[in-house]
Order: structure tokens, then C-alpha cells, then sequence
């Protein structure tokens, strides 16, 4: 009796276990029987919030969505402007899925390269058509983001119609015919949703963020260039500024040197004259007390004037006055 018993209990746990489900937080589950979606009376694919539920064991599946924020990179790719100037923006996408019913018949059962493949064309048209209304320096100093809003919104809310300017017909098509796709599958009665938001695929961009904005390599090398030449050219205008300023500091330094060493030469020459003068009037004053001494010492210096040329020669006469204190003292009294 305990075999079967035991048997017994082990199906029933197995069914329990096999009938429980638990959908994750961040998350939401669908139930498929046999392959095909469980629907609401409103023919929308009932979907499941967070937490413990219950489904038909072996006969039906659970496919969990992602509830939360996705973010998608886009590659840089290049714009046009107004001007017709070409700009490589590189930007991001942040969105999630606000119908879950909706998303996961658009998607093919929830597959996310599919949304964000739509989303990325939209996106891709909707910001080459806002960019081409712009010119560069309104997109560079956006500092309030109003082209990133724009965008975002035109996503949400899809193109406003005959009066907007912006227009992104390939996108538009192909988020169309899906759009037409899940409401043919619901037959639903709540009013209609523009087919060309991503609201139409149960998306909703939460923010658009340009990341960089550069300029072609080719033009950034023509503008590099460019700058490099124009500085090359202050450069040497400045370098020449600062010859010339060097030369006219070099030139008053010169100036102020040689006007310095006149003035000290005048003076030095002031001076020694002076000195000599002042000498002359001692000599004079001393002489003009013994005339013989003066007449003495004038003769020494005459004598050590003319033997200083290392010349042993001279044609005197022997009686002449120049060798008078040369002589004997007793031949020089008078």
C-alpha cells in the first residue's frame, strides 16, 4: 500500500510543481497553450505581472518579457544639414516596452532584435530629417537638448501628419504594415494608435542622447590644416614682432651703454685734467721756490725721457747746456 501511495504523491507534487510558474521582477509572462497565445475577452494576450501563478501543466508555456529599460547604441553614421554640411553623430536610445500584449505580436513573440530593428530605423530617419532642418552650430550649442526631445517625441507620437515637415516614409511603412498586423490579430475596439509611433509596436523611447558629433576625417583634416596654417602664420608674424621689439631693446641698450661710457670718459677726462692741473700748480708753487732745483729736476726728466729707447747714441756737443748737471759739480758753479 505505501508503493502507490508514495507514487501517488510524487505525481501530484510533480503536477503542482509542473502547474507553478513564477514571472521575475523586471519581468512579464505570456501563457501559450499549444502553441498559441492565451487571450483576455478583449482578444489581447493575457499577460502575467510579477510574482506566482498558475497554468495548465504539460499543456501550456510561459514566455518571459523584459520589463525593463533597454538601451541601444546606434553606430555613428553621417547626416546632412541645412547648410549641406556632413556630421558623424553617434548616439543611444533608451526605451521599454509600455504594451506587453501588443509588443510581443509585433515582435514575433517578443524576439527584441526585431523591436529594436524598427526602432532603429525610425529612429535613424526621424534624426536625419530633424538634423537636415538644423545648421551646425544650432545642432553643436543645443544645450537644452531640444533636437534629442524632438526626436523622442516624434518616436512616441509618430509624425503629426500632412503639416509636418519631417517626414520618414521608409520607416514609417514598415511600422505601419506590423502595426496593421497585431490589429488585424486583436480585432480590437479602443481608438486607433498612429501606425507610425513606436506606441503602434507597444514601445515606448524613454530618452534619445547624441553621444558625440564629429566632422568627416576628410573635412577634419582640411580644417586641421587650415587652423595649423593660420597658426603658423600668427606664429611667424609674432616671432617676427619679437625680432623687431628685440632689435629696438638691443639697439636702446647700445645706446645707453656708449652714452654711459661717454659721459664716464668725459668725466674721467675732467677729472684728470683737473689733477693734472691741480699737479702743475703744486710743481709750480714748489719750483717757484728754488728755480735750480726746478731746473734740476727738469733736466733728470729730460735725461730719463732720452735713455729710455735703449739708444747709447747722441750727437751732442760737449759744451752744450743738456749735459751741464752731468758734469762735475765744481764745472756746473756759476
Amino acid at each position: 500500500m505505501r508503493k502507490p501511495l508514495i507514487v501517488v504523491l510524487i505525481v501530484v507534487l510533480v503536477v503542482l510543481y509542473a502547474s507553478l510558474f513564477v514571472v521575475q521582477e523586471g519581468q512579464r509572462g505570456i501563457v501559450m497553450r499549444f502553441g498559441k497565445v492565451l487571450r483576455d475577452s478583449d482578444n489581447k494576450p493575457l499577460v502575467y505581472a510579477p510574482g506566482l501563478h498558475f497554468k495548465i501543466p504539460f499543456l501550456e508555456s510561459v514566455k518571459s518579457l523584459d520589463a525593463r529599460i533597454q538601451t541601444m547604441d546606434n553606430q555613428a553614421d553621417r547626416f546632412v544639414t541645412k547648410e549641406k554640411k556632413d556630421l558623424i553623430v553617434d548616439s543611444y536610445i533608451k526605451w521599454r516596452v509600455s504594451d506587453f500584449s501588443r509588443y510581443y505580436l509585433a515582435t514575433g513573440g517578443g524576439d527584441i532584435s526585431q523591436a529594436e530593428v524598427l526602432l532603429k530605423r525610425k529612429f535613424s530617419d526621424r534624426l536625419r530629417s530633424e538634423i537636415g532642418r538644423l545648421d551646425v552650430k544650432d545642432i553643436v550649442t543645443d544645450s537644452r537638448g531640444r533636437l534629442t526631445t524632438d526626436v523622442r517625441d516624434a518616436l512616441n507620437t509618430g509624425s503629426a501628419g500632412a503639416d509636418d515637415e519631417v517626414a520618414t516614409p521608409a520607416a514609417d511603412d514598415a511600422i505601419a504594415s506590423v502595426a496593421k498586423r497585431v490589429e488585424r490579430e486583436t480585432n480590437s475596439n479602443e481608438p486607433a494608435i498612429n501606425p507610425n509611433s513606436m506606441a503602434a509596436l507597444g514601445i515606448q523611447v524613454v530618452d534619445v542622447r547624441i553621444k558625440q558629433i564629429n566632422l568627416p576625417t576628410e573635412v577634419s583634416d582640411a580644417i586641421y590644416a587650415r587652423m595649423r596654417a593660420e597658426r603658423e602664420s600668427v606664429a611667424r608674424s609674432q616671432r617676427a614682432q619679437g625680432a623687431e621689439e628685440a632689435a629696438k631693446v638691443r639697439a636702446q641698450a647700445d645706446y645707453e651703454v656708449e652714452r654711459t661710457l661717454a659721459e664716464a670718459r668725459r668725466q674721467a677726462l675732467i677729472t684728470q685734467g683737473e689733477g693734472d692741473a691741480e699737479v702743475a700748480k703744486l710743481f709750480a708753487n714748489a719750483f717757484s721756490q728754488d728755480p735750480d732745483f726746478y731746473a734740476f729736476i727738469r733736466s733728470l726728466r729730460a735725461y730719463e725721457n732720452s735713455f729710455k729707447s735703449n739708444q747709447d747714441v747722441m750727437v751732442l756737443s760737449p759744451d752744450s747746456d743738456f749735459f751741464r748737471f752731468m758734469k762735475s759739480p765744481s764745472t756746473t758753479t756759476r
